[in-house]
């Protein structure tokens, strides 16, 4: 399970009771009374910030958290497995097909499966955290699970048998963490990578690997769709996470830090789509996150604060009888347990249907960097 959100929520017993009450209505009345459960925080979004990168994006809510990402590409020499270094040499001289497409990364049948996960670094750096905390060390994970798993970022990677790319990711938090920023950080590193760009490709076959040096010429990490390719398939655009909640029965997506802090439980869905994909999106990685909620100690009602004329119970069996009692006193208790399968599925399907949330946003930042 990852960590709860970093930011502390300064709110009595009495107004998370009351809060939890309102979004466990039907339908729930959220903070902002003209957001629904599948609203998003509105957000300002810019990509090629950086000059001296091959990508970078910024993206801010409205609350003021503000992440950038920057992607820079280098060109690394392949480490060979034996079994290759003979293959090789017993192919000197001969006729080898090492051709390689117009995008700069091998052809799809030649780089298929040669990719390797170390061929991709990222780092995630959050003001007041250290770089081996919890909290940037999950973030990090996560969204390099996201990238990894349909093996196609790490195969475009690929130039030939003896070099490839090496992607770094840094991911920055501009501002103190607000509110939960893992679904803030996989939109920007998706803006991110969607607009970086390779030089173009000028040698062929296993020579040193020689680019051109204009800039002009140079191609897409994610190449844009140019009719049909030989698979007769679209290429999946980089992988988004959302973060979805559950309160009593309501499903609310993208909450802000007050609404985390009386949730039931919190997911995080990541989910990945092909260019022209119209049948949704395709289901990447699910993490639980465990809610703040469940660290906020419960209210104390007046019958047992002795500071407001009660009696405090004075044996374990009666504290666990009164505690029991809490339910239906009216006060804040902290929900227990954690999300059913039930729950979780209805989650998903809600997230990566043909038209769903995520089809929303990775729509939504596409249009970005078309505009």
């Amino acid at each position: 399970m990852a960590p709860s959100q970093p930011a502390h929520v300064n709110l009595s017993p009495a107004e998370l009771s009351f809060l939890r009450s309102t979004l466990s209505q039907n339908p729930p009345i959220r903070l902002d009374h003209t957001k629904g459960p599948k609203d998003f925080r509105s957000m300002r979004a810019e990509y090629d910030v950086l000059p001296g990168a091959n990508g970078s994006a910024r993206i801010a809510l409205e609350d003021g958290t503000e992440a950038l990402v920057g992607v820079k590409a280098e060109v690394e020499k392949s480490q060979l497995k034996p079994v290759e270094r003979l293959e090789i040499l017993s192919f000197a001289g001969g006729d080898v097909d090492m051709d390689m497409d117009m995008d700069g990364a091998g052809n799809d049948d030649e780089s298929s499966g040669k990719g390797q996960n170390s061929w991709i670094e990222m780092s995630v750096e959050i003001p007041g955290y250290r770089d081996d905390d919890s909290l940037p060390v999950f973030l990090a994970s996560m969204l390099t699970e996201s990238l990894l798993a349909s093996g196609e970022l790490k195969d475009r990677l690929y130039i030939n048998r003896r070099f490839h790319w090496k992607l770094y990711v840094d991911i920055l938090l501009l501002s103190p963490p607000l509110s939960y920023p893992l679904a803030l950080l996989s939109m920007t590193t998706h803006l991110a990578l969607l607009t970086t760009r390779l030089p173009a490709l000028k040698s062929e076959k296993d020579e040193d690997p020689l680019f051109d040096d204009d800039w002009d010429a140079s191609v897409n990490l994610y190449p844009k769709q140019k009719g049909k390719k030989k698979t007769g398939q679209s290429l999946e655009r980089p992988p988004v996470i959302v973060l979805a909640m559950a309160v009593g029965s309501n499903i609310i997506f993208d909450p802000c830090k007050e609404e985390l802090a009386v949730a039931d439980a919190v997911l995080a869905i990541a989910c990945a789509k092909g260019k022209s994909s119209s049948s949704g999106a395709r289901l990447v990685s699910l993490r639980t996150i465990d809610p703040p909620s469940h660290l906020t100690p419960p209210g104390v009602p007046n019958s047992m604060n002795s500071a407001t004329g009660g009696v405090a119970p004075t044996t374990s069996a009666e504290a666990l009888t009164q505690r029991e009692l809490l339910a239906t006193s009216g006060v804040w208790t902290p929900p227990r347990g954690g999300m059913k399968r039930g729950l979780i599925s209805e989650v998903v399907k809600m997230v990566v249907q043909s038209g769903g949330i995520a089809d929303e946003v990775i729509d939504a930042l596409e249009a970005i960097e078309v505009g």
